[in-house]
């Protein structure tokens, strides 16, 4: 590149010559020097006339400053209603989900009082009125909203916790009812007075007879463990099994016992075989049915009727050892 210089005076002319290099290094020293001339004049004009108040350029440092802090105010709006209406679905779902909580633990048996104990505040009364729309939050409410959820939902899960608890125990329970037959077949003698096969006289009978052939299989009524296998008089080869609650069952007649005293059983297990020893006319099972050491009728358990821990029998069964047949 050539730069011709001409003086007037002495009629003389120069011509300078440069290549691309020290082209482009005089550029970028024309660039910094008006960088540097730029910052200059922004410092000695812009923030001496905001210090000393010159109107024209004051109003332009505000208008400046003001629409950033609008932009930014307007970011933070946008969010804050974001998050407002993420708060109120969550708070919805969360009421939503207390109520089912409620009608559960009906189902499930926690009481009242239990309730109320661990229920959160939304539960604990009824809630209404007119809709008056609020302000939009701000963000400390907002967060404490949030908080507010937080402290819910740890409520409400400490109540599904009891709630699990509570139909565990229930299942739990349902297992070691004495429901389910002790034998394939129907029922010879029912529970209550009939005439004795014996004596020919009136007497009571504390169980149900099953007849059947020797050696037909005998199970358990519910899920226990065994108390006993003895042999009595009245009842031959005797097998007891204690299912909680102070429910017990007993299996008399046996020709052979295959639990052990201890032994863990299961509901329809099989624990002994049918047979015709102690006080008997004929191969059978005698079964019976006691609560609390008060004997049962075990048609109603069996039909699942009788609720656990009424006493509806007649006799106590430590006396009703001396008359099963």
């Amino acid at each position: 590149m050539q730069i011709m210089i001409t003086h007037g005076s002495m009629a003389r002319t120069r011509i300078l010559h440069f290549n691309r290099l020290q082209l482009a290094g005089i550029l970028a020293g024309l660039v910094m020097v008006l960088l540097l001339l730029s910052g200059t004049i922004y410092h000695v004009i812009f923030l001496k006339a905001a210090r000393e108040g010159w109107p024209v350029v004051s109003q332009i440092v505000r208008l400046v400053v003001r629409d950033e802090f609008a932009q930014r105010d307007r970011f933070m709006r946008e969010n804050l209603d974001a998050m407002a209406q993420k708060v109120g679905e969550m708070q919805a779902k969360l009421i939503k989900l207390e109520a089912i909580g409620e009608r559960v633990s009906g189902l499930a048996g926690v009481k009242p009082e239990e309730l109320k104990q661990i229920a959160p505040a939304s539960l604990r009364g009824g809630q209404g009125g007119p809709f008056v729309p609020a302000r939009k939050p701000s963000f400390e409410q907002l967060n404490g909203m949030v908080s507010s959820l937080d402290e819910a939902a740890e409520q409400s899960t400490d109540l599904f916790t009891m709630i699990e608890s509570r139909l565990f125990e229930n299942r739990l329970a349902a297992l070691m009812v004495p429901n389910s037959p002790p034998i394939n077949g129907a029922v010879g003698s029912g529970f209550g007075f009939r005439t004795d096969p014996f004596s020919g006289r009136a007497a009571l009978h504390t169980g149900l007879d099953f007849p059947g052939d020797v050696g037909t299989p005998i199970m358990a009524a519910a899920g226990g463990v065994v108390r006993s296998t003895d042999f009595h008089a009245a009842y031959g080869n005797l097998l007891e099994i204690d299912h909680g609650n102070g429910l017990t069952t007993r299996y008399a007649h046996a020709s052979k016992i295959l639990v052990k005293a201890g032994d863990l059983v299961k509901r329809g297990q099989v624990v002994a075989q049918v047979g015709t020893t102690g006080r008997s006319t004929g191969p059978h099972l005698h079964f019976e049915v006691s609560v609390e050491g008060v004997l049962q009728n075990p048609a109603k358990f069996l039909a699942g009727k009788a609720p656990v821990g009424v006493r509806t029998a007649v006799a106590p069964a430590t006396s009703a050892l001396q008359s099963p047949r």
